[in-house]
C-alpha cells in the first residue's frame, strides 16, 4: 500500500530528482496582532486540490516539472532562535542539494532564515519584498526577532541598495525615514516592478512575498491586514516576471486562514504558490 501523503498539488516528485523543493514553515511565535499564521502552510496543500495543475496564464502545467514537497517542519513553540535555526538548516541543505527552496508560512520572520542560508551559497543576493508593511524596525516591543523587524535584519546582512519593497503602504515614519537611505522602497502599489526586474537580471535573487501586500478586500485571511493594496491581476503580473530572473530561493507567508471563513484568501495563495512554482523552471 502506498503512502498517503499531503502534498501541494502535483509537487509528488522524490527528492533526489526534483528541482524545486517545496516545505512549510509552520511558525507564527511574534505574530503582533492576530495570530493564526502556522496554519498556513497546511491550508494551502489541502485546499490546492481546488485548483489545477495547469496555469493558462503561463501554458505551463506542475505535472510537467520536478517539485518536491517535503511537508511541515517541526518548529518549536516558545523558541524563535531555534525555529530559526532548523529553518536555516533545512534551506542550507536544499540549497546544497542544488535544488530551488521554496517556503511556505507561517509569520514574515521565516524570511530572515531564509535569506540567511541563500547568502551563504550566493553572496551577492539581492532581495524583493512584497508587502504592506515595511518591517524596518529596529526593535518590537523590546525584541530584535519579530516580524515586524525581519527586513531591518535583513538588511544587517546584505546592506545598502540590495533589498527592492514594493507594496508598502504602511509603517513607522522612522522607517520609511531609514529605507530612503538603504532599501528601494516602492510606497504603495507595485508600480516599477518591470524596471527592478530589468535592473536585476542575473543576478541571484531571494523573492520574498507578504500576502498581505494583496487588498484585504480580496485577500482578508491574514493577521496585520491593510486597506489598498495590489490586486490579484497586479500580483500575478509580478510574480509572471520572476520568469526573466535568477531566483534561487523563495517564501511565501503570511497566510492566516481562519479568518477568511469564505477560503478565498487560501484559494488565493494556492493559485499564487502554483504561479511562483512554475516560473522557476524556466522554458519548461
Amino acid at each position: 500500500m502506498n503512502r498517503n501523503i499531503q502534498t501541494f498539488l502535483g509537487c509528488g516528485a522524490d527528492f533526489e530528482s526534483a528541482d524545486i523543493v517545496l516545505f512549510g514553515a509552520p511558525f507564527d511565535g511574534t505574530t503582533s496582532f492576530r495570530p493564526g499564521t502556522r496554519f498556513g502552510p497546511s491550508a494551502i496543500r489541502n485546499e490546492s486540490f481546488g485548483i489545477e495543475t495547469y496555469s493558462p496564464y503561463q501554458d505551463r502545467d506542475l505535472a510537467e516539472i520536478s517539485v518536491c514537497d517535503i511537508g511541515d517542519l517541526e518548529l518549536p513553540f516558545g523558541n524563535t532562535e531555534k525555529a530559526l535555526d532548523i529553518i536555516r538548516k533545512t534551506t542550507e541543505a536544499i540549497l546544497g542539494a542544488g535544488k530551488i527552496p521554496v517556503m511556505l508560512g507561517g509569520e514574515h520572520l521565516i524570511t530572515l532564515a531564509g535569506v540567511s542560508a541563500t547568502l551563504k551559497k550566493y553572496p551577492d543576493l539581492a532581495i524583493i519584498h512584497l508587502d504592506a508593511h515595511t518591517d524596518l524596525r529596529d526593535e518590537y516591543i523590546g525584541e530584535k526577532l519579530s516580524h515586524s523587524t525581519v527586513m531591518r535584519r535583513v538588511w544587517e546582512k546584505v546592506g545598502d541598495g540590495r533589498i527592492h519593497q514594493f507594496g508598502i503602504r504602511s509603517g513607522e515614519k522612522h522607517e520609511f525615514e531609514f529605507a530612503k537611505e538603504h532599501t528601494f522602497l516602492h510606497r504603495f502599489d507595485l508600480k516599477g516592478f518591470d524596471e527592478t526586474v530589468e535592473k536585476l537580471r542575473g543576478k541571484p535573487i531571494y523573492f520574498s512575498l507578504d500576502l498581505d501586500v494583496l487588498d484585504p478586500g480580496i485577500f482578508c485571511g491574514t493577521g496585520t491586514p491593510e486597506a489598498g493594496g495590489a490586486t490579484f491581476p497586479e500580483l500575478l503580473e509580478a510574480v509572471l516576471q520572476l520568469e526573466k530572473l535568477n531566483v534561487v530561493a523563495c517564501d511565501i507567508n503570511e497566510l492566516s486562514p481562519a479568518y477568511d471563513q469564505s477560503g478565498v484568501s487560501t484559494a488565493t495563495a494556492c493559485k499564487i504558490t502554483r504561479e511562483i512554482l512554475l516560473t522557476l523552471k524556466k522554458g519548461e
